[in-house]
């Protein structure tokens, strides 16, 4: 997430005298939640399912079921793959991943031959889906499969434009594309224009819906458990949907929810215990908001531990960025920015009050970490957590120090600072801190490699962060974004710099989806972690910055995952 650069004020900015010393403050508007969570955290606080046990037991039975589902369509590819794509869908996967993969994996052995029996090479849908699907798993399908979809002339064929859902299949499958992938690339405006023009009362309602959802949200960039909500709603409206499909994907949600609603509760009653309104009222009251990109980050059951880690840290980042962006002064700076390097308690002395206060925290935080990773065999782990923290520390100084000698770099000179001052590199780390066994020392490595992945996620935040959010910046001072870097170097206007650093952002995703072909640089679970990273800032910096302005759109978001459970 790119803390440096959502730091802007929601109004005219101002400044302010603290101690004396006059401040450019950022004018953030209160928490929208206050302390809405923290009754889930209460042990007294009573369950939405009353009779948790049978549910749990019901999904088990569910599960049972949908298992001997897939075991019946083997036999039947296109079955089978409509099958994988609601079970995905509906956001139910994640228990069935073994199941899915080997399906898919078979599927991919014989694609070649599908073009035989049910299996029609000229339907549109079932290539684009067969695409989408292999490509997601990390089998390397050839985009070539489309070129039966040309005429003579090397056009997409005219009978196409009325092919409302085979249109759908095919622009959700071009956000799987690859560097290289030519005919994709023709494709994405072919199926975006026939798209946006549809006679809506010639196809039916689910499907206009689903049409107009995903031109605003590809699947390929959104978060699974927002997709699984809003695709549950439109799976019950369709008469011909699988009552034991349906009941699984409601009755999960739910339960997952009430987890997620515990953790929350937990994580903001931590975040009020900091007094963070009083010892910070300068910073950015988000802790559900930090909460909801977490979960957006991994959100199964197993990852709990994690996403208390990395929600609390993410926390204290943001804390510490705005200190550094929009309240301490350099001479303030210069001695926290050394205490962090020391990470001792006895730094502390010297301090001003609310850097001492943060302190104590950063440090209170790492030690309970520490302690719990102990406990578990994994303390290696805490060093690489507490680099992070003081390479971002050091990132954010350095952008300081630019900022008050009123210094503007060159674009080449500002990527590494901006890239770093994302905090996606220490996120990534720390996601990994409370991940278990699925996380080795080695990925820890990897990561820090200087990994195409990594990279790819923190120009996606860099870049769209700075699209959204650099007209505000500059309202107040701030140290010159990528696009008044790029407008200034290159003699152009800001449309043509934003629409420059847009296809900066494309070729990123490029970069991401083939990072995740087979056979893979890193772990798969670390891939999608960063896969899921760079999702959220789709989510939440397309067309504005939601988190910053968190009262409209990511307050529905978060109301939609936390607060409001499925009808059953």
């Amino acid at each position: 997430m790119s803390f440096q650069v959502s730091a802007i004020p929601s109004s005219s900015p101002s400044k302010g005298r603290s101690g004396g010393v006059e401040r450019p403050l950022a004018e953030y508007h209160e928490s929208v939640w206050g302390d809405h969570f923290i009754k889930y955290a209460s042990p007294s606080y009573s369950t939405k399912f009353k009779f948790l046990g049978r549910v749990e037991e019901q999904v088990e039975e569910l599960k049972g079921e949908v298992r001997k589902m897939v075991t019946n369509a083997v036999d039947k590819p296109s079955r089978m793959l409509h099958l994988i794509d609601q079970i995905q869908r509906l956001g139910i996967d994640y228990h069935f991943e073994r199941e899915i993969d080997e399906q898919l994996e078979r599927i991919h052995k014989s694609y070649s031959q599908l073009d035989h029996g049910e299996f029609k090479g000229d339907d549109l849908h079932m290539v684009a889906l067969m695409f989408r699907l292999l490509r997601q798993q990390g089998f390397n399908i050839s985009s070539k499969v489309f070129n039966n979809f040309k005429d003579n002339e090397g056009n997409f064929k005219k009978s196409l434009i009325t092919d409302v859902r085979g249109l759908l299949s095919l622009y959700e499958a071009c956000h799987l594309r690859c560097h290289g992938d030519a005919i994709l690339e023709e494709a994405l405006p072919f199926a975006i224009t026939h798209l946006e023009s549809i006679d809506e009362m010639k196809v039916s309602t689910s499907l206009a819906k689903q049409v107009s959802h995903a031109l605003k949200q590809p699947l390929r960039k959104g978060l699974p458990r927002l997709e699984a909500r809003h695709y549950i709603i439109l799976y019950q409206e369709k008469p011909s949907h699988d009552e034991v499909l349906l009941t699984l994907a409601k009755l999960d949600f739910n339960l997952l929810q009430e987890q997620h609603q515990k953790e929350l509760g937990g994580i903001t009653r931590w975040w009020k215990n900091i007094d963070v309104a009083r010892k910070f009222p300068f910073a950015r009251d988000r802790i559900a908001e930090l909460f909801f990109w977490m979960v957006g980050t991994y959100f199964q059951p197993e990852f709990a531990m994690a996403r208390n880690i990395l929600t609390r840290v993410a926390g204290l980042i943001s804390i510490l960025d705005d200190i550094y962006d929009a309240y301490g002064t350099l001479e303030e700076l210069v001695p926290y920015t050394e205490a962090i390097e020391k990470w001792d308690v006895d730094a502390m002395d010297g301090l001003p009050e609310y850097m001492q206060a943060h302190y104590k925290e950063l440090l209170n935080l790492y030690d309970e970490i520490g302690n719990d990773l102990a406990t578990k065999g994994r303390s290696y782990r805490l060093a690489y957590a507490k680099e992070a923290m003081k390479k971002q520390a050091k990132g954010y100084f350095h952008e300081a120090k630019w900022l008050h000698s009123d210094y503007t770099p060159t674009l080449e000179e500002y990527m590494p600072l901006a890239l770093l001052t994302t905090a996606y590199e220490a996120l990534s780390i720390t996601a990994l801190v409370g991940m278990g066994d699925v996380v080795t020392r080695d990925a820890f490595e990897w990561l820090l490699g200087g990994c195409k992945i990594l990279s790819a996620s923190q120009i996606i935040c860099r870049f769209m962060d700075d699209i959204s959010s650099h007209k505000f910046e500059q309202k107040r001072g701030h140290v010159a974004s990528s696009v008044e870097l790029l407008m200034k170097e290159n003699r152009i206007s800001e449309q043509e710099a934003e629409e420059e650093l847009q296809k900066r952002v494309i070729d990123a995703w490029k970069d991401i989806n083939e990072e995740f072909l087979r056979p893979t640089a890193g772990p798969t679970s670390v891939l999608t972690l960063i896969l899921n990273l760079s999702r959220v800032i789709d989510v939440l910096y397309t067309n504005g910055d939601h988190y910053t302005h968190s009262k409209t759109k990511l307050k529905e978001h978060i109301t939609s995952l936390f607060v409001s459970p499925l009808p059953i």
